[in-house]
């Protein structure tokens, strides 16, 4: 970072999300290790000749400089990192599905580095692994905890007695799992015990836990997107991955 408070260099960040402006040029929504989400205005990105025309994808560390006052800044500089396997079939749509989730949940102009460092981490492994049903798990319910919406899964919230195996529990929005009651019926998502505590050790060999974890977390993640659906979500839905 440079002594001016308006102009930002070599700044580690992503691609989340790009569309056309003006003629010639591109927004470019970027997920900043320091800033967080920022978006940034690409100005002849368009054009053939441009330095930036095939830097400003998605999955790509780069190193961005930026500069401006207002809150659609003006990208100045794009330097790609390298070091990342490109993602391919599922592992790719997977992809755009982690960013969906950061340009519909992250505030822009507020910074989550950690939430940064595991962005990057999943994009290596879905770059290096097969089965990406751990991989999403794990991200997603990384980022509700940093997102200030951890999930409890090792507790009854009523009782606060430790979760059970063997027992069935209602997983209530912003509260977390509670003794199934016949009696309450509606008031959450039901489960095994089972399936909370091998998210809470993201164990995910198990059948059901897999089932009941993809459940769970779309449960939850509706909650906070405002039952406003994704697009990617339906891609992965239609190849029986998410």
């Amino acid at each position: 970072m440079t002594s001016d408070n308006h102009r930002i260099d070599a700044q580690p960040g992503f691609v989340l999300h790009a569309y056309p402006y003006l003629e010639t040029s591109l927004v470019v929504e970027a997920f900043t290790r320091d800033f967080g989400r920022v978006p940034l205005v690409a100005k002849g990105a368009k054009r053939p000749r441009s330095a930036m025309r095939g830097l400003l994808l998605a999955f790509q560390p780069l190193l961005l400089n930026w500069g401006g006052k207002s809150e659609l800044r003006t990208l100045h500089k794009a330097e790609w990192q390298g070091g990342l396997a490109p993602l391919q079939g599922t592992s790719l749509i997977c992809g755009f599905y982690l960013n969906e989730l950061l340009v519909r949940l992250l505030h822009r102009n507020d910074p989550h580095e950690q939430l940064f460092v595991y962005y990057q981490e999943t994009l290596e492994a879905l770059g290096s692994q097969k089965d990406t049903i751990p991989i999403l798990r794990r991200f997603e319910q990384r980022m509700l905890r940093e997102l200030g919406y951890a999930l409890t899964l090792d507790r009854d919230v009523e009782s606060g007695k430790p979760t059970e195996p063997q027992q069935n529990y209602s997983y209530e929005i912003e509260r977390g799992p509670v003794a199934w009651d016949e009696n309450r019926p509606g008031r959450g998502l039901p489960l095994q015990g089972k399936t909370l505590l091998d998210m809470q050790q993201g164990d995910y060999s198990a059948t059901t836990t897999r089932q009941q974890s993809k459940a769970l977390m779309r449960y939850i993640l509706n909650h906070y997107l405002g039952g406003q659906p994704l697009h990617t979500r339906q891609l992965l839905k239609d190849l029986q991955q998410l």
